[in-house]
């Protein structure tokens, strides 16, 4: 196994936790963490905030299936835990929804904009990081958005990955199809937090594959 490269300061150094199922360092951003519940099972924590020894798992549901059916879980507390059988489940709810309040705080802090001459517009500014396709939005409307987006000398991101209900949901919104969420403070957190949930569920339908644009931009 390769070893991991020493950190190079301090701060990267806190910024390291064991991957049970690598064995090795990872940046904990890449990772979830569990804990140990009062009951012996095992509680992820995708927040990082309960208390009680970490372990920390890939974020992916491969990797988090893997740790709870080879009793990982267990070896790292040493002692026994139970892993639920919906694990992965529940890890991909929680980042679902930590993706989504974020969106909702981001509203309060005016750096999300809706609807579809709005969010066309802030494209053409490129100061737009993500762009937020509602899953179920037609197909002709997310092609002439998604030709805007490629416009921009730094193209943004695309995360297709919730139904407008949800997004309506989270923005204090109805019927929320197109959104752009700017560049500013906090975009990386939310970033990879993204990143994480991409582990557990595609960022955005397979069929959008059709709709000319394979692949997302990078950040």
């Amino acid at each position: 196994m390769t070893e991991a490269p020493a950190p190079k300061t301090h701060a990267e150094a806190n910024r390291l936790r064991k991957d049970i199922v690598l064995g090795e360092a990872t940046d904990e951003a890449r990772l979830v963490r569990f804990v140990a519940g009062p009951d012996g099972v095992v509680t992820p924590d995708v927040a990082r905030k309960l208390p009680g020894r970490g372990i920390w798992v890939g974020a992916d549901r491969a990797s988090v299936a893997l740790a709870a059916k080879k009793g990982l879980f267990s070896r790292a507390a040493k002692t026994k835990l139970t892993a639920p059988a919906d694990l992965a489940d529940q890890v991909e709810a929680l980042l679902a929804r930590r993706v989504l309040d974020s969106l909702g705080l981001a509203r309060k802090a005016g750096t999300i904009i809706s609807g579809f001459e709005k969010v066309v517009a802030a494209l053409a500014t490129g100061k737009v990081a993500w762009l937020i396709e509602a899953s179920d939005s037609a197909e002709d409307g997310r092609r002439k958005i998604l030709s805007a987006a490629r416009k921009p000398a730094r193209p943004p991101r695309l995360l297709g990955a919730f139904t407008s209900d949800e997004l309506g949901l989270a923005l204090g919104g109805e019927n929320v199809i197109h959104t752009a969420l700017l560049a500013g403070p906090g975009i990386d957190r939310w970033t990879l937090d993204v990143e994480r949930l991409s582990g557990f569920r595609p960022l955005t339908p397979p069929e959008w594959a059709t709709s000319g644009r394979e692949e997302n931009p990078e950040a």
